[in-house]
């Protein structure tokens, strides 16, 4: 059915080419179902209140789902003439509104047919280079007039289906690597490690971020992770966590979780509903298996009127973030009592709510930081982070930064676990920083 959006027209044989080795170089086809995937379809009929999508990939002279939400027992369909133009000849979601009565579509089967069609919607998938794979489609039995919104939401979900399988195709190669090169064992490890967190933070108005990622073993990968993104109306969302484990488990289990958490926020970015959303999928997609669960704090930043950020915090047993304020003083942003993420049947989420103002940071970390040993053995812990951080009085995000990375200089061989650290900071008017100067 969804045949008919992602159609091939009369395409050039050269560009038809050069489309379906980009197709191929994904490996795709024919892979086994995907609750990531699934997902997506599953959240594009909720977005339209359609009874059904997919993710629809178009090979040689077929149309393969890769996801089916509401086509039960459907993989493919020939990839024949269907509903006009096809999808992937389109840069922007193609519509139609009520095949019923559009020259177009009117007298294709999917309309007159069993099926009933009457309106469809589908954005394409489309590589770095301008490959279009396939489509994201939405189909309906009554006609539709979609919304500017939704379309845009429909255009990220196809946009978060080519990043998941930019993420597969790096693990892919990776893995590959991984056995023809055993004696570079580290150069691999740094190489997966990338993979699983953003190549570069956001420039974000009004606001100076920074991030590191250091790593306990030079030829292990870690499952710690973080991520920086906007949200369609101004706002941003951010998040850092922790999974259980290390290694090949860990890592496809940190590219899940961050999947999840920026698809998550699409549909509803309020915190605590993006971290039971990642309970829901965690324990769906290691079903009958070993738990696999993870920490994590998913917050959304909101500017104020007066220059300054509304900084709302969700945690699932993750240490709270702390706040370096004007004065010189370090606030933990607490969020205890949240509980683990894809362990517990009914876990609980804390959500709190804080200020950052011009001059004010805030830092997000995981445990390899707070559990390091300090040279007379004993952990140094949040008590010992916050003294640090007061005496050191960073005022920027790349200080605060500077200052942790100091710190674990100076504990060496006692820190025994990655550690990820996430800085956020409100810079002072240049004003003000004048008038501090005189």
């Amino acid at each position: 059915m969804t045949a008919s959006s992602v159609q091939a027209g009369p395409t050039a044989p050269v560009a038809e080419e050069a489309r379906l080795a980009a197709v191929r170089r994904y490996h795709i086809l024919d892979t086994p179902p995907d609750g990531a995937f699934d997902r997506i379809a599953s959240l594009a009929a909720r977005l339209f209140d359609a009874p059904m999508a997919t993710v629809a990939i178009v090979d040689t002279d077929r149309i393969w789902f890769k996801a089916a939400h509401g086509l039960d027992g459907i993989t493919e369909t020939d990839r024949e003439p269907g509903l006009c133009a096809s999808a992937i000849l389109h840069g922007e979601p193609y519509v139609v509104t009520d095949a019923d009565s559009d020259a177009r579509a009117f007298a294709n089967p999917l309309v007159r047919g069993d099926l009933g069609v009457r309106f469809y919607a589908a954005a394409p998938i489309t590589t770095a280079d301008g490959q279009r794979l396939g489509t994201v489609d939405v189909l309906d039995t009554r006609p539709r007039r979609p919304t500017d919104d939704q379309l845009e939401a429909l255009k990220d979900l196809a946009a978060l289906v080519m990043d998941e399988l930019e993420l597969r195709l790096s693990a892919i190669r990776t893995v590959a690597a991984e056995r023809e090169r055993r004696a570079e064992a580290e150069r691999l490890a740094r190489a997966l490690q990338r993979t699983l967190l953003p190549p570069a933070l956001p420039d974000v108005p009004g606001l100076q971020v920074a991030a590191a990622y250091h790593t306990a073993s030079a030829d292990e990968v870690g499952g710690d992770f973080y991520d920086l993104f906007p949200l369609d109306d101004g706002r941003w969302a951010f998040f850092l966590g922790d999974v259980c484990g290390k290694g090949a488990d860990a890592a496809a289990l940190t590219s899940l979780t961050r999947y999840t958490l920026r698809a998550a926020a699409i549909y509803d970015p309020d915190p605590c509903a993006a971290l039971a959303n990642l309970d829901v999928v965690l324990k769906g997609e290691y079903q009958g298996s070993d738990p696999r669960y993870c920490t994590a704090v998913f917050g959304v930043l909101q500017p104020m009127p007066d220059g300054s950020y509304s900084v709302t915090l969700a945690g699932g047993g993750h240490p709270s973030a702390l706040a370096l304020r004007a004065d010189g003083s370090v606030q933990a942003i607490s969020t205890a009592g949240g509980q683990l993420i894809g362990m517990l049947p009914s876990p609980q989420f804390v959500q709190t709510t804080a200020r950052l103002f011009p001059g004010e940071c805030l830092l997000l970390y995981t445990d390899g930081l707070t559990e390091a040993r300090t040279s007379d053995g004993r952990m140094l812990d949040e008590d010992g982070l916050t003294r640090h951080l007061a005496a050191t009085a960073p005022r920027t995000a790349d200080q605060l930064l500077q200052s942790v990375e100091t710190l674990l200089a100076c504990l060496g061989e006692g820190v025994t676990d990655d550690t990820a650290l996430l800085a956020l900071s409100v810079p002072v008017p240049f004003a003000s920083r004048i008038q501090e100067n005189r």
